[in-house]
């Protein structure tokens, strides 16, 4: 079964991208053999009927839930950036009913959003004007406007996404864990044990090659420097690991964050002689 998921993979890797080259040139005018274009279709066609049979042995057969059947058959990455998509569009939906994700009972909460909201609502603005630019260039040809279409209104939609993400998915701060988000693609729990000091420090450059440091910038400035006793595990957008024991994160009142934890961490382990 590992070298037939394996090949499914192969194939896939090879069709789908020339699928989408034929895809290209129909839009652009040029006409394909007809030999050639039912030859992609088969192969598609067989793609994805080889997919589903797989799909049904892993379920049925080895006892697999549809998830991890999934899971056997696509990529993680791939996995990870459709779940990044549908998270973004769940987000809009959140964001106009007003209400928030990965927030409990008693959990604190402190905003990250404002200070990139004006810029990703500008740059959303943009997306469409030219959206009704595009729009309005391509009305003669009609396929090719709407597949335009689609691709400027989805556009618009990821970008205006990525705030109602940053709106919806707060930091917040439990009995004993500190969860630091950043849009759709940042969740980190950071038990509170492990943090050996927090301090205000206000930064507009960051060194990404810096080893075991997470930067979560917002607006391209972080406020708050966390120095960590033991590393954390923070997973990418695709799915790489990478331990760290400093995290920097912005916060709108980084002050009220910086001073929640630190009475959370005083309560969690008052110093020495003073009663619990």
């Amino acid at each position: 079964m590992t070298r037939v998921k394996r090949l499914l993979r192969g194939v896939a890797c090879l069709v789908l991208p020339a699928e989408l080259a034929l895809l290209v040139c129909l839009l652009a005018g040029l006409r394909p053999p007809a030999q050639v274009l039912a030859a992609a279709e088969a192969a598609v066609l067989l793609l994805l009927l080889a997919e589903a049979a797989v799909f049904l042995r892993l379920w049925r057969r080895e006892r697999l839930t549809p998830r991890e059947a999934v899971r056997e058959l696509v990529p993680e990455p791939v996995l990870r950036l459709a779940g990044h998509e549908l998270r973004l569009m769940w987000s809009l939906l959140l964001w106009v009913a007003r209400r928030r994700s990965g927030v409990g009972p008693g959990d604190r909460v402190f905003g990250h959003a404002r200070d990139q909201a004006a810029l990703l609502l500008g740059f959303g603005f943009v997306c469409v004007v030219e959206t009704v630019g595009m729009s309005y260039l391509l009305s003669p040809w009609p396929v090719l406007h709407a597949v335009v279409l689609v691709l400027d209104v989805y556009t618009v939609l990821f970008v205006v996404g990525l705030h109602a993400a940053s709106v919806t998915r707060p930091h917040t701060l439990s009995g004993d864990v500190l969860r630091l988000r950043q849009a759709a693609h940042v969740d980190l729990r950071i038990p509170l044990e492990r943090i050996a000091s927090a301090s205000f420090e206000l930064m507009f450059t960051h060194d990404k090659k810096e080893g075991g440091v997470l930067n979560l910038p917002v607006g391209a400035q972080t406020s708050l420097t966390l120095t960590l006793t033991e590393p954390v595990v923070s997973v990418g957008l695709l799915g790489r690991t990478r331990e760290v024991h400093t995290v920097r994160c912005h916060a709108d009142d980084a002050r009220s964050l910086l001073r929640a934890v630190t009475r959370a961490r005083t309560v969690l382990s008052p110093p020495p002689g003073r009663p619990v």
